[in-house]
């Protein structure tokens, strides 16, 4: 099993920052890629950024330029940093880990996070 904890989030203003952090533990094997995603009220789940162990990122269109996501993968830790901030950011943010075991697909999530971006 993977446990994804999570910290960080908030009540920003419009053009603010903000920093999520999420640490992962128990059986993470190698190939493995983290990210985050978000749920924000009336629209479906979305990927916001992802990076592979090997440091490759994907953003989401709306947020690049925007948020930076990074990873140290000796302990698992990933890290969204999201400046200048929008109110359509606020969302919950949730941390995902993917990888596969014998061939299998496996994701793991976070409890979540709540961003808001309110004057």
């Amino acid at each position: 099993q993977v446990q994804l904890v999570e910290s960080g989030g908030g009540l920003v203003q419009p053009g603010g920052s903000l920093r999520l952090s999420c640490a992962a533990s128990g059986s993470i094997f190698s190939l493995s890629v983290m990210g985050w995603y978000r749920l924000a009220p009336g629209k479906q789940r979305e990927l916001v950024a992802s990076i592979t162990e090997g440091g490759t990122t994907n953003y989401a269109d709306s947020v690049k330029g925007r948020f930076t996501i990074s990873r140290v993968n000796y302990n698992n830790t990933v890290t969204l940093q999201m400046n200048s901030l929008k109110s359509e950011d606020t969302a919950v943010y949730y941390c995902n880990l993917q990888q596969s075991v014998l061939g299998t697909p496996l994701f793991y999530w976070g409890q979540g996070t709540q961003v808001t971006v309110s004057s």
